[in-house]
């Protein structure tokens, strides 16, 4: 546990030491991908757990029986942490690997590759919701502090895992260069998560018949997951991730932030999105409309 106080630092940006080393970083900016690779990208707190159960599912034709016998960080481990060289050459093809890195980082590596690359974003508001609520459990994170304090690191880019603007400019960047880059919304997972289904299982060739895409959604859900020990994070000690100070699985809400961040916190952060992600033509969904 002496390493839940050290910081890695790499390309300027500050990744928890409990479960990155120098060594697994720069491991990760050389990995030798598999043409037949699934990779899901993105920044914290954006939808990776739904999508790693999402696309477990798909390749096993809607059978819940992995997903509720092998902890998610197994089945799709985190290139850049220190276990996944261990790990990785353990799975089968085709092997589901994640990562929080930045395009930047991982530009060399995927370079001429045909590993079928998933981008998963979310509207910045709830990631910082999201974000400063996991802080406070983390134990390998720093202390959030107040919610502003949070919320000024969060717009500064200074934050654990990066700039949020830095990461998805990065990646959606690629959109047209990048033939084997899909990029799907929380949001859209959220309204409409069949069809995301249906979209996601067509980009990886696994198209599903009625029955698999039910079974897919049934154990995809917000309730099915929070109650899956593989995913829910409840396996992981206490002393690593407080459990009393919250839930790994908390409410998964499409604007959600509305209950946390005050009008001034919102105008605020409007005008640094405007300016940050000037030139991006990515919109986003600020509220879901069913629950209006």
């Amino acid at each position: 546990m002496s390493r839940l106080d050290v910081c890695e630092t790499l390309d300027g940006i500050k990744f928890p030491g409990h479960l990155h080393t120098r060594e697994s970083l720069q491991l990760a900016l050389k990995f030798a991908f598999q043409d037949t690779d699934i990779v899901i990208a993105t920044y914290p707190k954006s939808g990776t757990t739904w999508m790693q159960q999402m696309v477990t599912l798909i390749s096993t034709k809607g059978d819940p029986h992995m997903s509720q016998t092998v902890p998610n960080w197994a089945r799709a481990p985190w290139l850049e942490h220190h276990y996944c060289a261990a790990l990785v050459n353990t799975l089968s093809p085709p092997r589901v690997l994640t990562t929080h890195l930045p395009h930047r980082m991982l530009a060399r590596a995927l370079q001429g590759s045909k590993a079928r690359v998933i981008y998963v974003s979310r509207n910045p508001k709830d990631v910082v919701v999201s974000f400063y609520h996991f802080h406070k459990m983390a134990n390998f994170l720093p202390d959030a502090g107040s919610f502003q304090d949070f919320l000024n690191t969060f717009l500064e880019g200074t934050v654990h895992f990066g700039s949020w603007f830095d990461h998805v400019k990065g990646w959606t960047s690629q959109l047209g260069a990048m033939t084997n880059l899909l990029h799907v919304t929380y949001e859209e997972m959220s309204m409409d998560f069949e069809g995301s289904l249906v979209k996601v299982s067509s980009f990886l060739q696994c198209p599903l018949v009625d029955e698999e895409v039910n079974s897919c959604a049934r154990h995809c859900s917000f309730g099915s997951m929070r109650d899956n020990k593989m995913i829910n994070c409840s396996l992981i000690p206490h002393e690593i991730l407080d459990h009393s100070k919250g839930s790994f699985m908390r409410r998964g809400k499409v604007g959600d932030w509305r209950n946390m961040l005050t009008e001034e916190q919102n105008e605020h952060f409007d005008r640094v999105l405007v300016e940050k992600m000037r030139g991006c033509s990515l919109g986003f969904v600020w509220e879901d409309p069913a629950q209006r």
